[in-house]
């Protein structure tokens, strides 16, 4: 029950509580490996955010950069991988529910190894990577943000996600700091975080990433942490 409003002038001590129901929805790619079958052994899942230039509603538009781009190109990932596309005019850091539903959607119908669930992006999407991350430590067993950033005092949200940074040191879009600052201050929470930096990168940073073989090794001896 609702508590009656104040009568009387004056500053007052209150408290509010409302139950809301939040109704989310986005399209997005889904790639199954080769050698996939439904109830058969479990996989990896990658949830990879795309960057501002991606928003909209044409989907063609998440393949243009990173592992969505990789498999269209006949590259097998040995992971689920989920493609989320983020509505024109809105940000990824702001969607962190739609996402987290998201995964454990696609969870919940795919044979997805659930202790080895990770999180990527680039630009925008580095920063819903920190975000979204930081929001679901539990979710995640490793992220990797490329280009973004985030706000160093959430950083020990993290502390139980190990992370691998990637940014150009001559990043004209994205200042290097941003990803410098997040890796610091993760690290003095007591977090695992590490910073690749291409000395003659601007801003994209990801196509070297995402064309690492190093990357999906680091991230498939990544395990969520109890």
């Amino acid at each position: 029950m609702e508590a009656k409003p104040v009568a009387t002038a004056g500053q007052h001590a209150l408290s509010f509580e409302k139950q809301i129901t939040l109704n989310v929805r986005c399209d997005y790619l889904l790639y199954l490996p080769a050698g996939y079958e439904p109830g058969g052994k479990k996989w990896p899942l990658m949830l990879f955010l795309h960057g501002a230039g991606e928003r909209g509603s044409d989907l063609n538009k998440v393949k243009l950069h990173g592992p969505p781009k990789l498999v269209e190109q006949g590259k097998d990932l040995p992971f689920i991988v989920v493609s989320p596309q983020c509505p024109a005019g809105q940000w990824w850091p702001d969607l962190v529910e739609t996402l987290k539903a998201l995964v454990d959607t696609v969870a919940a119908e795919y044979a997805v190894d659930a202790e080895r669930i990770y999180v990527t992006g680039l630009s925008m999407g580095g920063y819903g990577t920190w975000a979204l991350a930081g929001a679901y430590p539990d979710t995640f067993a490793a992220a990797v943000p490329i280009c973004g950033g985030g706000q160093p005092f959430t950083a020990g949200k993290l502390k139980t996600v190990p992370v691998w940074a990637f940014h150009g040191a001559k990043d004209s879009v994205v200042p290097l700091s941003q990803s410098e600052n997040m890796v610091e201050a993760l690290n003095r929470a007591g977090g695992s975080a590490k910073l690749t930096v291409y000395p003659e990168a601007n801003h994209d940073s990801w196509t070297a990433t995402y064309d690492n073989p190093q990357l999906y090794e680091w991230l498939l001896q990544q395990t969520k942490k109890r």
